[in-house]
């Protein structure tokens, strides 16, 4: 193996898969799109938010439906401010999101002093460095922590696939159909059952299915079929509930790994 992409150590930075030509490269989050740009890598995984801060050209392939979070405005919670334009010129914000907020006030014909903090911009306005923060909310337990309160939502950000072109290079979009194989299969489960034939019609009714169930003529003592589908997971229970009440036996509920349409 060539020993610029490690032995395997827990520690290394670029390591192979089972994928013939395709390694991994561990790296901050916020530098993915740029070396994506710069051609350091065909494909990165990084937050929306790091894109857009980024400022660098690359495109969003698939959104991969995890890291969801609000980039937010927040304030104390007793500076009686309820709105961004009520800051003022004057204001102080801190942000690792520089080039976000200052797009952000420029759109509403304000240009307050941002400045760039790496970490700890919670505790910034209970210092007096600061008079209000930009930063990543989730569930704004942090916040509340430090005596602050969101007060306007900037964007929503998430997990996203990005590369210099989604399309027209066939490794590339290869490993973006696949992930999206993956991604997809996060909403469904595989249903199995047994079927008597003359509860079939009925049990296909209460079935949802992509394109139509898979069924198998079985060999039994009574005429028995195999109904095979894909279920979405929120209409799980009542899919196998409404299948058993109507006389499926032997249910059987499976993961699934992917889904290409």
């Amino acid at each position: 193996m060539d020993p610029i992409y490690g032995d395997g150590h827990e520690r290394s930075l670029i390591v192979p898969t089972l994928m013939e030509g395709v390694r991994l490269v561990f790296l901050r989050p916020e530098d993915i799109p740029s070396l994506v740009f710069l051609g350091a890598a065909d494909l990165g995984v990084t937050g929306l938010d790091y894109v857009r801060e980024s400022g660098v050209e690359v495109e969003e392939c698939l959104r991969l439906g995890y890291g969801n979070a609000s980039i937010s405005l927040a304030v104390p919670e007793d500076s009686g401010i309820t709105s961004a334009r009520e800051l003022g010129e004057n204001a102080r914000i801190a942000t690792k999101y520089v080039n976000i907020t200052r797009s952000y006030f420029e759109s509403l014909g304000l240009n307050p002093r941002v400045f760039r903090v790496n970490g700890s911009a919670e505790a910034l306005p209970r210092l007096g460095a600061a008079d209000a923060i930009v930063d990543t909310v989730s569930t704004g337990v942090t916040l509340k922590l430090h005596g602050l309160k969101p007060i306007e939502s900037i964007m929503e950000t998430e997990a996203v696939l990005v590369a210099r072109r989604c399309s027209g290079d066939s490794s590339v979009e290869a490993i973006v159909e696949a992930l999206r194989g993956v991604v997809n299969a996060r909403g469904f489960k595989m249903l199995m059952m047994n079927v008597p034939g003359d509860r079939l019609s009925q049990v296909l009714e209460a079935l949802p299915s992509m394109g139509g169930p898979a069924i198998t003529r079985l060999e039994s003592r009574e005429p028995m079929w195999e109904v095979i589908t894909a279920v979405p997971v929120p209409e799980l229970h009542r899919v196998v509930y409404e299948a058993k009440r109507r006389g499926a036996r032997d249910i059987v509920v499976l993961g699934v790994e992917r889904v290409v349409p």
